[in-house]
């Protein structure tokens, strides 16, 4: 980018904790070779906004419940590669963001100068190896990706959401006959993985797990969003 030839790398975060997005950027301000150009709450919402990036910086979680792995894919189709910092370690949403293909994953909590490192490297396209990174995607190795194809995600999604066949059929202008004939080459596809999704609820956990469906959302009683785990966005 023409930014990397004047030295300069252009940031961009999706956070949608002001009190973090505020101070992200004033500790960026004191970097000359790292300009914080957009902030944003979603993915698609910087998108919208700003593609000219050499790195976004993104929150695992966030209130609109999309998935990391269907954000990373988002902005990677714009040639934007992504880092993520988080204030959790939930390995789950980790393994989402690595199988979207984020550069490193940095806890919010480590020291401001081991963030800098990680969003200069990040920036400059090389992989940010990290212990939390690590161990996330090594604690649970028998988790094999099943690969599908567009058309087989966006029918996993409809229907492990809870649509019917037939309301699937609809939305996709499939017919039910070859929607089924998707499900279950879906759910082959599983089992042969080792994971076996006999079920609509085994199908809806394995469309999580892949990062194909959004995390689910609950208000807690006080106005908040929060994941199904009971945790608020972080």
């Amino acid at each position: 980018m023409a930014s990397q030839a004047r030295g300069i790398f252009r940031i961009g975060l999706v956070e949608d904790h002001s009190t973090y997005a505020l101070g992200l950027a004033a500790l960026l301000s004191n970097e000359p070779d790292l300009e914080l150009v957009a902030i944003a709450q979603t993915a698609n919402e910087l998108i919208e906004n700003c593609t000219d990036l050499d790195l976004v910086v993104l929150d695992l979680r966030l209130a609109d419940g999309s998935s990391p792995r269907a954000n990373v894919v988002a902005l990677h189709e714009h040639g934007i590669n992504v880092l993520v910092l988080t204030s959790g370690d939930d390995t789950y949403l980790i393994r989402s963001a690595a199988r979207g293909g984020v550069l490193g994953v940095v806890l919010k909590s480590e020291a401001p100068s081991v963030a800098l490192d990680a969003i200069r490297e990040a920036a400059a396209g090389r992989t940010v190896a990290t212990m939390d990174w690590a161990a996330a995607i090594d604690s649970d190795p028998g988790l094999s990706e099943v690969q599908l194809t567009d058309r087989q995600r966006e029918v996993l999604a409809l229907y492990a959401a809870g649509e019917k066949a037939s309301s699937v059929a609809r939305r996709t202008n499939l017919s039910v006959e070859t929607v089924n004939d998707y499900v279950g080459r879906i759910r082959r596809k599983y089992a042969e993985a080792g994971r076996p999704a006999p079920t609509k609820m085994d199908l809806y956990k394995r469309a999580l797990e892949d990062g194909w469906l959004p995390l689910p959302r609950r208000h807690d009683g006080r106005g908040r969003s929060s994941t199904s785990d009971g945790r608020g966005a972080n």
